[in-house]
This record gives C-alpha cells, sequence and structure tokens, in this order.
C-alpha cells in the first residue's frame, strides 16, 4: 500500500512539475517550447483530468506563435530586403510544421467548457513554394556575382549558399557545376617541400613518406596539400621542411651481472604445529600448505643501443609575397635497444617481468639509414601536430 501511495505522489510531483514549466515557457514567450513539452505530455493519456492544464497551454502558446510568425512575415515582406527572404522561408515552413506535430493528438477536449482544444491550422503550401523560389533565385543570382571576385571569403560563400540551394532545390539550372567552381575558387592550396642541410643522405622511403599527405588526413573543405605540382593550380602557400641535423650513436653493448633472490612456491607440504605436529582438518584429513623456498639466480644481461636524433625546421611562406609567415622547430629520437640475459641457478629467482630477457638473443644493429627512417615515423607525427594547429584558413 506504501508502494502505490510513494508512486501516486511521485507522478503527480511529475505533472506538476511538467505543468510549471510548460507555463513557464509560455509565459516568457517560448511558444515552441511549451508546445513541444505540452505535446509530449499528451502523447499517452490525452483524456485524463491531470492533463487538461497541457490542453489550455498548448491551444493558447500555438495562437501565440501563429500571431507572432505571422507578423514577423509580414514586417519582412514590408521592408523588401532580399536578405530576408530566407528568413520568411523558414519561419513558413515553422508555421506548417508545427501544425503537422499538433495533428496526430487532435481532437484534445476541454472537459469544463465540453468543446474541443481550437487549433486554426492554414495551408502554407503556395508561400513555402513561392518563398523558396524567391529565395533560391536570390541566393543564384547573389552566388554568380560572388564568383566574379578576388576573395575567397567570396567564394566560400558562395559555396555555402549554393549548397543551401541544393538542399532546398535540389539539380537548380547549374548550381552543382557552380559548387565545384567554387570549391575550387576558395580553396588554400599548400605546396610542401623538403629541404636537406645535413651532410648525411635522408632516405628516399622517408622523404615519400613524409610527403604522402593522403595518410596524414589533413585536407579539409578549404585547404589541399600537395608534394608535386599540379598544371592549372595556383599554390597560395609554400610548407618547407628543412632537416637541419641527424646525429646517430655509436653501437654500444653494456653488460652487467647482478644475483636475484625471492621466495618462491615450490609445491605443497603438511602444515605442522608448534610441537611439530601434522595439523588435521575437522574430516580428519591432513591439511597441506605452500612450500615456500629460497631460490637465487645469477643474471648475465647484455644491452644493445643505438639511438639516433634528427631535427629540422617547418616554415610557411605566403608564395604571393614570399613573406615568412611561421615557423616552428620540431625533433624526433629513435631509440633501439635489446635486452638478452643468460644465467645460472633458479631463473624463477627472477623478476615476473624480466622472463622475457631470457629468451632473446642478439640481433644486429640497424644501419643508419634504417635508423634515419624510423626516426621519420616519430617526425612525420611531430609534423602533423605542427600543421593541425596551424592551419592556414583558421
Amino acid at each position: 500500500m506504501k508502494k502505490i501511495i510513494l508512486l501516486s505522489f511521485l507522478a503527480v510531483l511529475m505533472i506538476n512539475c511538467g505543468v510549471k514549466t510548460t507555463r513557464n515557457y509560455l509565459t516568457s514567450g517560448n511558444y515552441d517550447d511549451a508546445i513541444n513539452t505540452a505535446l509530449s505530455n499528451l502523447r499517452s493519456n490525452k483524456e485524463k483530468k491531470s492533463k487538461q492544464d497541457y490542453v489550455y497551454m498548448l491551444e493558447e502558446a500555438f495562437a501565440k506563435a501563429k500571431e507572432r510568425d505571422l507578423n514577423s512575415i509580414n514586417f519582412l515582406k514590408q521592408d523588401a530586403n532580399p536578405a530576408n527572404l530566407e528568413k520568411i522561408y523558414n519561419t513558413y515552413l515553422l508555421l506548417n510544421n508545427r501544425q503537422q506535430n499538433i495533428t496526430p493528438i487532435l481532437p484534445l477536449k476541454l472537459l469544463k467548457e465540453g468543446r474541443n482544444a481550437k487549433f486554426p491550422f492554414d495551408n502554407y503550401n503556395d508561400e513555402i513554394v513561392e518563398s523558396k523560389n524567391g529565395l533560391t533565385n536570390y541566393l543564384y543570382a547573389n552566388s554568380k556575382k560572388l564568383l566574379l571576385s578576388n576573395n575567397k571569403m567570396d567564394f566560400r560563400k558562395a559555396f555555402d549558399d549554393l549548397s543551401y540551394i541544393n538542399q532546398i532545390n535540389p539539380n537548380y539550372k547549374d548550381v552543382l557545376k557552380l559548387m565545384n567552381e567554387a570549391q575550387f575558387k576558395g580553396t588554400d592550396f599548400v605546396m610542401v617541400s623538403t629541404k636537406n642541410e645535413t651532410n648525411m643522405v635522408i632516405p628516399t622511403r622517408l622523404l615519400n613518406d613524409l610527403m604522402d599527405f593522403n595518410t596524414y588526413g589533413l585536407n579539409d573543405k578549404w585547404t589541399v596539400y600537395h608534394s608535386s605540382k599540379t598544371k592549372g593550380i595556383y599554390y597560395d602557400y609554400e610548407m618547407l621542411v628543412s632537416f637541419r641535423d641527424i646525429q646517430i650513436s655509436p653501437e654500444q653493448i653494456k653488460e652487467r651481472e647482478f644475483v636475484k633472490e625471492r621466495e618462491i612456491k615450490d609445491g605443497q607440504k603438511t602444515q605442522l604445529d608448534a610441537n611439530g605436529k601434522v595439523v588435521l582438518d575437522k574430516n580428519g584429513k591432513e591439511i597441506l600448505i605452500d612450500n615456500m623456498v629460497k631460490a637465487t639466480v645469477r643474471i648475465y644481461e647484455i644491452r644493445q643501443l643505438k639511438t639516433s636524433l634528427v631535427t629540422a625546421k617547418v616554415d610557411f611562406f605566403n608564395t604571393k609575397n614570399k613573406h615568412l609567415l611561421q615557423s616552428f622547430p620540431i625533433s624526433s629520437q629513435y631509440v633501439f635497444e635489446n635486452i638478452y640475459s643468460r644465467y645460472k641457478g633458479d631463473r624463477r629467482a627472477a623478476d615476473d617481468n624480466y622472463m622475457n630477457y631470457f629468451n632473446n638473443k642478439i640481433v644486429p644493429f640497424p644501419d643508419t639509414q634504417q635508423m634515419i627512417y624510423d626516426t621519420g615515423e616519430d617526425l612525420k607525427s611531430k609534423l602533423k601536430a605542427v600543421i593541425t594547429q596551424n592551419r592556414f584558413n583558421q
């Protein structure tokens, strides 16, 4: 019984909170929020007395929202500014969508008044088509004007407007062709090149990897990177990666010898009491415990080590005036390390994470070219970070 009372109380509390929220939306002029909240609560059990407040508020919010939107449209039409066409079109869509959202739950009864709630619907189809065509014509003409400028921001604005036309009025005239033109004209093309200022040969494979910008995932809507010039493209920027220094350490082999001891489990044994007698469980059976013994191992460890360090500089230039825009130093290090070990004694005394070294063997040191290439993998990630944090069109 208590559980039923509690659930009933919670249900009433939730209804009251929902009604209060809807009323706050209504009194503050957020009519569509009020409508959406009321609709959400009326989609089930709409005939219940407890839902009557939602019906009244839905009726009032709809009337006020409709009046506000139609007044707004009339004002915008009187202003006769073509820039208002999108607002007019979207407001007609809003008026129509609002009616479509309410339709499924009709009729809604007002029990005290013995009538159905009133929602005077209108057919906005002609207004939607007319405003859409007016907006399409305006955006199309304006986009063609923008494409005649010399400003990339104008080209990008034209692209966005043409995309919007294609969204609301697909296959309109030559919009798709103009979108391609706007995309090309609005794109920053970046020429990327490398320069070796060291006294060492940089592996061709590394240079190819660095210049393969398809693997960077850096090309975006308005920026494209090329590592080789393409005919017919004017490059807005140049990115120069200059290798400044390459250092390769000598091959090092270090040996050390050490002893490890620890208690380890070596089978089981019977448990004895303080008097040396065997301890039995309640069933009279001998109790077995882990047999712990001290294990000792002498380890002979051999460590192979070789390191490389590549330092470079990334310069961004404006190709129009050859001005240096930004410059960033980057460096990457690669460490080749191989550890292998031999032992005498009980290998179980060694730390668990050390065991793999007993299975390792000596391996050939990588040559200089391989070391430089392996260092370049990290260099590539740092180069990507520099480019990502310094977009040309930010």
